[in-house]
């Protein structure tokens, strides 16, 4: 089954146009590898990609070919991601004294890797 029709089926995308331009953009990795829209996902592949709040990791349970409510697509898969950080946990996260001026590459790295963004 496609991963873009799969992900929009059990419910972890919006759309599956929003799925697809994820997919393209090379942030969703099937059992560690890069994927691409049309690629094939079985039952048992781990699904990893980072959502505006934390890295999402979904480890696949049933294969859907349509979308399905919500009671039945929580079903299909197991949500393996870490908590949603608190809102004051994400506050203090790359915070700068005031007039301190651009951060230098080496404080910039060290806000990238505390946010959990990857470069």
């Amino acid at each position: 089954m496609r991963i873009d029709i799969w992900l929009w089926a059990v419910r972890l995308f919006k759309s599956r146009s929003v799925a697809a331009s994820t997919l393209r953009s090379g942030r969703v990795r099937i059992n560690g590898t890069v994927a691409k829209p049309a690629s094939q996902v079985q039952v048992g592949d781990r699904v990893t990609w980072r959502d505006p709040l934390r890295d999402r990791v979904v480890v696949v349970r049933e294969l859907l070919p349509k979308r399905v409510g919500a009671p039945l697509a929580v079903k299909a898969y197991l949500d393996q991601s870490p908590p949603v950080p608190t809102r004051a946990e994400r506050a203090e996260v790359g915070l700068r004294d005031r007039g301190a001026g651009r951060p230098t590459k080496r404080e910039r790295r060290e806000i990238d890797k505390l946010q959990g963004r990857r470069r």
